[in-house]
């Protein structure tokens, strides 16, 4: 190492004692982590809290960030995201990860939202990891079902109707609501895992995930979601981004990029084969071997996703 080598570390470092989030952090974050200093009596508070600090950061200096320090302070805190999420599957069975994409417009008092908050307690309960985007809508979802384990359906029902009173994300009382159910309902038991980005730092991570790994490069995220649903991915109606997974996954099963095809479950039977008749194409490619390796099924019923994930974890575990 030489003399401008060391300079441009002491500088690197100086650039980095400057900017809202941890270049070494190698932890996953917390909803408590990114909401310090947020205070659930006093909505505006938000945007004022750690992580609204981190992405106003990140829009001024631009979501492409031309200055050479910034670049390179990103791609070190996402390197340090890698070793949190690999850290957490020591400890956690990866066979056992699943996913649940759709949309971010979901709203909390729409039926699919109830549908996939009672599927992903389910699953939470019998031991699957659940994982997400970690964004509103049906991410959020996802979370609340693996918060609300061990408890009564009565409860959840409690739950959703506090929610109700913010049904998107951009309406006052979203975030607030979504503490005031933390607050009544604590959670210790149960996990979930959610990968968010800055990149949509607009819509606001739930804080009903108990494990956090947000990334500014959204392509690494939306790429270590697919990579971390070992045990399968369930798709429900969505937009064009969850049309991307779809294939963006169907690709990584079709090669077999990890050593197994996970299943691709697709729930929402009108929404896949009418109003975005993608199920039908895959099933199409698969008979006239454009696709290979696809393990896939089309349900609304939640106890034959349970059967469909728990039946291949137990051929794969």
């Amino acid at each position: 190492m030489n003399v401008n080598d060391l300079e441009n570390i002491k500088h690197i470092r100086n650039y980095a004692s400057s900017i809202p989030y941890k270049l070494s952090r190698q932890e996953l974050y917390t909803a408590e982590d990114l909401y310090q200093g947020f205070d659930p009596d006093i909505e505006s508070t938000k945007d004022f809290c750690t992580d609204a600090l981190i992405y106003k950061h990140y829009i001024d200096k631009g979501k492409q960030a031309e200055e050479m320090e910034e670049s390179l302070c990103r791609a070190i805190h996402d390197h340090g995201m890698h070793i949190a999420l690999k850290n957490f599957f020591r400890t956690h069975n990866k066979h056992k990860c699943v996913g649940i994409m759709g949309g971010h417009a979901n709203s909390r008092t729409d039926g699919m939202f109830r549908q996939v908050v009672l599927l992903s307690k389910r699953l939470t309960e019998n031991g699957f990891c659940m994982l997400s985007g970690g964004g509103p809508g049906a991410m959020e979802a996802t979370h609340l079902g693996a918060w609300m384990a061990g408890r009564s359906i009565k409860e959840v029902e409690n739950a959703l109707d506090i929610l109700s009173i913010a049904p998107t994300f951009k309406d006052k009382n979203w975030l607030s609501s979504a503490f005031k159910v933390r607050s009544k309902y604590p959670q210790n038991k149960y996990i979930s895992l959610s990968i968010p980005t800055w990149l949509y730092g607009h819509e606001p991570s739930t804080p009903f995930a108990t494990h956090i790994a947000k990334f500014f490069e959204n392509s690494i995220r939306e790429d270590s979601i697919l990579t971390y649903a070992f045990g399968g991915i369930i798709y429900t109606p969505g937009s064009a981004g969850t049309i991307q997974e779809v294939f963006q996954d169907a690709v990584q099963n079709h090669y077999v990029s990890l050593g197994v095809s996970s299943p691709m479950i697709f729930m929402g039977k009108k929404f896949w084969t009418e109003d975005m008749p993608f199920y039908p194409l895959l099933q199409k490619l698969v008979e006239n071997g454009k696709y290979k390796n696809l393990i896939m099924t089309l349900t609304d019923s939640l106890e034959e996703i349970e059967l469909f994930l728990t039946n291949f974890y137990n051929t794969h575990k």
